[in-house]
């Protein structure tokens, strides 16, 4: 009897992932595997671009190369090299505001991960969910979300995309130089590299090209709300029709050759050595990785506490103008959007150790200081009946942050625009991705019928444009236009604007 548990064993594993169809997306073939225990094919570590290493280092991206034979699409793909936010006490940029963990990843990291509902390619074909992960543009990855999750609430009615995208100075290093002989906001150009790429392949694998939504938290609904503006609000073709931004995540954004971007690409060059090259970004991309990645923990970790070096900036052409200007013009891409703020934003961003001494003037400046004095006061009496001063600065980098622009984006939307809020004590910041994607994670309310109608409606929306329209029959949800309280320790408003 011992001798045969290895077996059976063996085969368990082999029942519960089964091979799933073989799918030709042009340089590649590529085979997943079925979950027997849900029916979800998914397939792993799909290269959408080629490696972003060597001479295209800081460059847009491009297109992968042939592969041959079928490629085992069963392994999640590594993540793209990782940093941590600011730590430092005062803003290193003293013209304007913007990580010390050490982690085995790798810089050739452009990969996203496919899931769609059956054994076999579905006959009709189904909206499409795009997720973009968050991690405040240096950190994250793919693997940490299971898009079953979303087919399983979709109830079989979705397919799923999760992709990947250069991140700290590998997705995000800017400046005069970047412009002339690289590529600006390259993390984003990534993401629309994979948008591109669900556009020409996703029916391939039962998905709709035609009715595609946007997806992403923190960092990741702040690549959304990017992408929103992106090319005047005027991508031709169009990518998604559709958005959705949990905690929306808008930094100052600086022109590229701003003092800020200039400043930290000079502190790049520096560190890594090539001061006196006749060509820095050349230097740059012959560098050995490790080396960048030191430097990229190093500046990153540098900045003002919580907050970030490495974001996007306005290029000139992907983004054409600050954000917040183009969406009071309303110079946006897609038809309806779908935004959620949390209630206590702002706390994981701010050193809660300074609570005995933090001032909201002090702390505006700090975090925006091109403020100025006056302003900074101003700020300081808006907020003053708060509460204490940590509470103040807590609300102060919440709302600028997240918030506010989150209504900028409501309001551009004017015909087809949803709100959210999630406030389930204590209502923190990231809190809400255990609801999304359950799979290794632990909500911090269980109670079966908020899930159902929290979670739902992100699903009922991605299908209909609408998360008034049902597609759980659990779902608890009062109808349109209502502003509702769901149970006694959490609610969810859902206002269409």
């Amino acid at each position: 009897m011992r001798a045969t548990l290895p077996l059976l064993a063996l085969l368990s594993l082999a029942v519960a992932q089964a091979p799933a169809p073989v799918i030709d997306v042009g340089n590649a073939k590529y085979q997943g595997t079925v979950n027997a225990k849900n029916n979800i094919s998914t397939y792993f570590g799909i290269r959408y671009a080629a490696a972003p290493v060597g001479d295209l280092r800081f460059r847009a991206p491009q297109s992968p190369p042939a592969l041959v034979g079928v490629q085992r699409a069963t392994t999640k793909p590594p993540r793209c090299l990782q940093a941590s936010s600011g730590r430092s006490p005062t803003n290193p940029n003293p013209k304007s505001s913007l990580s010390g963990r050490a982690v085995q990843d790798h810089e050739d990291c452009l990969f996203l991960n496919v899931h769609f509902p059956g054994s076999t390619i579905p006959t009709r074909l189904l909206p499409v969910i795009v997720w973009i992960h968050g991690g405040r543009y240096i950190a994250g990855g793919a693997s940490g979300f299971n898009g079953g999750d979303l087919i399983i609430r979709a109830k079989n009615g979705v397919v799923v995309v999760v992709i990947q995208y250069r991140l700290g100075i590998f997705g995000f290093l800017a400046g005069s130089k970047v412009k002339a002989n690289g590529a600006l906001n390259a993390g984003l150009l990534d993401q629309e590299f994979a948008l591109k790429w669900v556009q020409q392949h996703i029916s391939k694998f039962g998905g709709d090209p035609n009715q595609v939504t946007i997806w992403g938290e923190s960092a990741g609904a702040g690549s959304v709300l990017q992408h929103v503006v992106a090319r005047n609000g005027s991508t031709s073709p169009p990518l998604f029709r559709a958005a959705i931004s949990s905690s929306s995540f808008l930094p100052s954004q600086h022109p590229f050759d701003g003092a800020v971007p200039e400043r930290i690409f000079s502190q790049v060059v520096s560190q890594i050595g090539c001061g006196g090259a006749a060509d820095a970004l050349s230097c740059l991309r012959a560098a050995g990785v490790a080396k960048l990645q030191a430097a990229n923990l190093r500046i990153n970790h540098a900045g003002f506490y919580g907050t970030l070096v490495t974001v996007p900036v306005v290029d000139g052409d992907f983004i054409t103008q600050r954000p917040s200007m183009a969406l009071r013009q309303r110079r946006v891409n897609g038809e309806a959007l779908l935004a959620v703020t949390n209630t206590h934003e702002g706390n994981g961003f701010v050193n809660q150790s300074t609570a005995a001494t933090v001032k909201a003037a002090n702390y505006a400046l700090r975090l925006f200081p091109d403020l100025g004095a006056a302003n900074a006061a101003t700020v300081a009496r808006l907020y003053a009946p708060v509460g204490s001063p940590i509470s103040q600065v807590n609300a102060i980098m919440g709302e600028s942050i997240f918030v506010c622009p989150t209504y900028s984006m409501l309001n551009a939307f004017p015909a087809a625009s949803f709100k959210g809020e999630f406030a389930v004590p204590n209502g923190y910041h990231g809190v809400d991705q255990a609801f999304y994607f359950p799979s290794g994670r632990t909500p911090a309310f269980k109670n079966t019928a908020f899930i159902i109608s929290f979670a739902g409606a992100f699903v009922d929306f991605a299908t209909s444009l609408d998360p008034n329209e049902k597609i759980d029959s659990g779902n608890i949800t009062p109808s349109r236009r209502a502003r509702i309280h769901i149970l006694t320790q959490g609610y969810m408003k859902v206002t269409k604007k």
